[in-house]
């Protein structure tokens, strides 16, 4: 129970730290840009127009809406959090307990390192995707609270009423959108970092190195980040989908079109070549090709 606690504090903790740099992402995501583009420097020096950075952007959310401003959505994220730590715990608890069950089980033979990491992994995977579903709803609310700052509404302004607000537009559905795109960027992700890291563990690195535990886990860390660039377009088409069409500013034209689905909205974002809109907060490149409307805050 200690342990449950400790993870939930941790959680909470970055999660807060982490608010302000969602927020910005979130917006960097639905296309909103509200500074124009500026003459920089690229790392190799060359002069570039460049669209302002994480910090640049926190600082016009912070002008327009002052520091508290950087954590709108932070509640209902905070929810998300708490909740989604308890549920993958009580997921991988109940694998525990069922195994230590079982006739014989302190017997077993050893299984193979593949073995250990294909069960491992489907255990994670089940215990992520069981967070995930239950915690959809306050994510939606979440990225529904930030994306109000580009039409200035506050529609969703409390977690409790945005609950009622969706029932009563959307219905239950309403509290899924985005949720296919989003499990299936989950499960790739996981699969991609473990099976990259289990072949570089076990063909790349030799058992002899000293410091052979320190690099395992830089090779996870690695083949993490790996994965996560390759499913970022999931993460991007979940969290559009989660605010297409629901009322706000940044959920209709000029920013998106109503998606028919998931799929829809992929396919759009592929042939505009916008698959990796907001991927990237530092170093922000001009769209090649577009250019910037001032009077609607975006690139076209």
């Amino acid at each position: 129970m200690a342990d449950a606690a400790s993870q939930v504090l941790l959680g909470s903790g970055l999660t807060v730290l982490s608010q302000p740099l969602m927020y910005v992402k979130v917006l960097v995501q639905v296309g909103y840009e509200p500074l124009p583009p500026t003459l920089g420097r690229n790392v190799f020096g060359r002069q570039v127009y460049q669209l302002p950075g994480l910090f640049a952007y926190a600082k016009h959310i912070v002008k327009v809406d002052g520091r508290a401003g950087l954590f709108k959505g932070l509640t209902p994220r905070l929810c998300s959090s708490a909740i989604g730590t308890v549920v993958h715990g009580k997921v991988l608890q109940r694998y525990q307990e069922a195994e230590q069950a079982e006739p014989g089980a302190s017997k077993k033979e050893p299984v193979s390192s593949l073995e250990q990491v294909l069960k491992e992994t489907s255990r994670e995977m089940v215990a992520r995707s069981a967070a995930t579903l239950i915690t959809h709803p306050f994510h939606v609310i979440t990225l529904r609270c930030m994306v109000q700052f580009i039409g200035r509404e506050t529609k969703y302004s409390g977690t409790l009423s945005a609950f009622a607000t969706i029932y009563r537009e959307e219905g239950v559905l309403g509290f899924f959108a985005g949720l296919i795109p989003r499990l299936l960027g989950d499960i790739l992700s996981l699969w991609l970092c473990n099976m990259l890291a289990y072949l570089i563990n076990t063909y790349a690195l030799e058992n002899g190195v000293s410091t052979m535990a320190e690099m395992k886990s830089y090779s996870q860390a690695v083949t993490g980040f790996f994965a996560s660039m390759l499913t970022y377009p999931f993460v991007l088409v979940s969290n559009l989908m989660a605010v297409n069409n629901c009322g706000l500013a940044g959920g209709l034209l000029p920013y998106a079109p109503t998606y028919s689905s998931w799929l829809d909205c992929w396919s759009q974002l592929h042939r505009e070549g916008n698959m990796s809109r907001g991927n990237s907060l530092f170093f922000r490149k001009v769209p090649t090709g577009k250019r910037y409307v001032w009077e609607e805050r975006r690139f076209r």
